[in-house]
């Protein structure tokens, strides 16, 4: 019994007289998952079209094309390199009314095609188009829409009917120019009511701003140091 005893005194202090491990000695190192990379939610990607969009010929799933113009780095390691292709749809398509209305586009992206080939599905939606002129963004889900035209139809009747009141001033002095505004302002105000209002149009090369909508995990092999 005696010698059971001191065997098993002996084994613990053998064990408590282990040294820990050197600094830098792998074999003693928990294993790292240095393979995975991650996309948080909310990340901004700057993009730029590869071809032109227009309310005026766009329809529901049409497909976009863009590629990213600046890296995205994250914790010091870039996940999206700049030349990245991005792909995606045309969501949902509205022309500006002839009466109401404002022109709309929608649009949501779902893949991105590294330079070697490497393919990541993402939700992925537009947060800012710096690149397009007079239009704004409507929602949070990324709707594009045209900005007002109120301003343009008014200073289209108003030059109507500065060009009536000339020309019937010319015709029959002060009567006649007061006759001619009435029928300028009328004839503006037709062409305001019935022409069509401004399509939403992005060129090739026209700079958007897409946000990553939730986190996407990233195979780190295959991402480009």
């Amino acid at each position: 019994m005696r010698t059971i005893l001191f065997l098993v005194w002996a084994g613990i202090l053998a064990v408590g007289q282990v040294p820990p491990p050197a600094p830098g000695d792998a074999s003693h190192a928990l294993p790292a998952n240095d393979s995975r990379l991650v996309i948080p939610s909310g990340t901004r990607v700057p993009l730029a079209l590869k071809q032109a969009i227009s309310t005026k010929n766009a329809r529901d799933g049409d497909a976009v094309y863009a590629v990213t113009t600046f890296p995205v780095v994250i914790n010091d390691r870039i996940v999206i390199p700049a030349g990245t292709y991005v792909q995606g749809r045309v969501s949902n398509v509205r022309r500006g009314g002839r009466i109401k209305g404002r022109a709309e586009v929608l649009m949501h992206f779902s893949t991105l095609i590294y330079p070697s080939g490497y393919t990541v599905i993402l939700p992925g939606s537009i947060q800012n188009v710096p690149g397009a002129e007079k239009t704004s963004m409507k929602d949070e889900e990324g709707t594009i829409r045209q900005d007002s035209q109120t301003g343009e139809k008014a200073k289209t009747v108003a030059t109507a009917a500065g060009t009536g009141a000339v020309v019937g001033g010319l015709s029959d002095g002060a009567k006649g120019g007061l006759i001619g505004a009435g029928v300028g302002g009328a004839i503006g105000t037709a062409i305001g009511m019935f022409s069509r209002g401004n399509d939403v149009r992005m060129d090739a090369g026209t700079t958007l701003e897409m946000v990553i909508q939730r986190e996407v995990p990233l195979d780190a092999n295959r991402v480009p140091k």
